[in-house]
């Protein structure tokens, strides 16, 4: 008997969790995984965030805070957005949640309707389209190929507003591209959403700091975007808290006010040590955000360097985030012996099978020994690509290429 809802029937897993999970099980098992698909840094928080934590413990910080979050940790945010950002906010305008995924869900269903559409450019985050899908909205993908560097064009956008828009998601930088935008380009969405005003941004920032351009652009810097425009970012990836689980919102107050007046009703404020933790980590040193930071960009340089070797993959260079997305469509139609590739699920079952390689398209494969965990794009939106997380060791990247490039070659 199934009872489940409607609501819940129209959602599609979430591919890059599940991919996670299996990585950890086969490792758990003894089999020697290369995990590519894991969307974490793989550092550990710095000492002194813990110490935080731990003090939060001593002071018995245990036991609810404020729906928002600790008003000193907002405060800290503030001042983060301020300093780093050049943006204005009051600790009012500031909302924590459980996670910058939990910030973006919150935004998406206090501000769409039945019916009501959700610009997405893709390739996105897979978890986009099902959070309008949950607002019971409509998610309206524009896609933006390799060519273009993964980024939509204001001609894009104004093309996809019809009178039903509510909102635009844009990640900069994105996950799963690696794409930043300029200010440049972030100046001509602004002035096409000018003339739109109905339409909000949710401006998914949580990779700020990730970033080998310089200084990261907000869309919210611009003075007709700012109250129309939610930013959304959090701990996790800058400081390498990904368990800790805060992230915030800032935005109009009337907004961020219907966001806490969602989440009283069904998660409260979260966890009160983490917020501690939080507010150390944007209070404290920044030192390790910037030897992370360089770390990543070194990875980048290799994992561009070896993909580009690899025959059959159109290779860019990622601006930000720990991602490579190369686009591997050139194998599709291509056979070895009575095998042949037609689509990503393909090329997954056969690096599974020929090569021991967990490679995965609409589904997660995985071999009898030695493994490569990666994902396929359909989830994605970009179903001729797959996405490599380089957020792991320099000697897994040279052995995860290694292991690819001399599985592919055997396909004619």
């Amino acid at each position: 008997m199934n009872q489940l809802s409607d609501r819940l029937n129209s959602l599609s897993p979430s591919a890059t969790l599940a991919m996670s999970q299996k990585s950890a099980e086969l490792k758990a098992q003894g089999v020697d995984v290369i995990n590519l698909s894991v969307g974490e840094p793989d550092f550990n928080t710095p000492d002194h965030i813990k110490e935080a934590a731990k003090k939060a413990i001593d002071d018995n910080f245990s036991r609810y805070s404020p729906v928002p979050g600790y008003p000193a940790l907002r405060n800290a945010i503030v001042e983060k957005l301020k300093k780093e950002n050049g943006l204005e906010y009051t600790a009012a305008q500031i909302s924590c949640a459980n996670g910058a995924k939990q910030s973006v869900c919150n935004a998406i269903l206090v501000l769409v309707n039945p019916g009501d559409e959700v610009i997405v450019p893709a390739p996105y985050w897979v978890s986009y389209p099902e959070m309008v899908k949950l607002a019971e909205g409509t998610p309206v993908i524009v896609p933006a190929g390799i060519d273009q560097d993964f980024k939509i064009t204001p001609a894009q956008l104004e093309a996809a507003i019809t009178p039903k828009t509510k909102a635009l998601i844009l990640c900069s930088p994105s996950n799963p591209t690696g794409s930043v935008y300029s200010k440049e380009e972030l100046a001509g969405l602004a002035a096409v959403l000018a003339k739109y005003p109905q339409v909000v941004v949710i401006a998914d920032e949580i990779y700020e700091h990730i970033n080998y351009i310089g200084k990261h652009q907000s869309i919210a810097q611009f003075p007709e975007m700012k109250e129309r425009t939610v930013i959304v970012n959090g701990v996790s990836k800058a400081y390498a808290m990904t368990g800790w689980r805060i992230g915030f919102i800032a935005g109009p107050e009337w907004l961020v006010k219907a966001c806490n007046k969602l989440q009283g009703q069904y998660t409260s404020g979260p966890c009160s040590v983490s917020q501690k933790a939080a507010e150390a980590a944007y209070t404290g040193t920044q030192v390790p955000v910037e030897e992370m930071r360089k770390a990543f960009e070194r990875r980048r340089d290799l994992i561009v360097k070896l993909a580009k070797e690899v025959p059959g993959f159109e290779v860019n260079v990622p601006e930000g985030a720990f991602y490579l997305f190369p686009k591997c469509d050139s194998f599709f139609g291509k056979s070895a012996g009575e095998r042949k590739i037609n689509d990503s699920d393909d090329l997954a079952m056969y690096l599974l099978e020929v090569a021991h390689v967990a490679f995965v398209g609409g589904g997660f494969f995985w071999g009898s020994y030695c493994m490569v965990a990666c994902v396929g794009c359909a989830s994605f939106g970009a179903p001729e690509c797959i996405r490599m997380s380089y957020a792991t060791s320099d000697e897994n990247i040279v052995e995860a290429i290694r292991r690819i490039k001399e599985a592919l070659a055997n396909l004619k």
